[in-house]
């Protein structure tokens, strides 16, 4: 396999003129997860407990024996 990057292994790492480093913590929080959608999994919760509890009426009523 030919190594088309040997080039790079040897330059040096760049370092910015215009912005200073940032720190480990600055760093980590770059990756931290985030609720881009707030509020998003609470609905998701609610329409849940909604389906089954529809489910759950229309298991109910089917079970129930109608006396004539």
């Amino acid at each position: 396999m030919k190594n088309d990057y040997a080039d790079l292994l040897d330059m040096p790492h760049h370092v910015s003129l215009n912005h200073p480093p940032l720190s480990m913590e600055q760093r980590a929080a770059q990756f931290m997860p985030f609720a881009a959608l707030t509020g998003f999994s609470e609905v998701i919760e609610e329409t849940t407990e909604k389906i089954n509890s529809q489910d759950l009426d229309q298991n109910v009523s089917s079970l129930t024996v109608k006396q004539e």
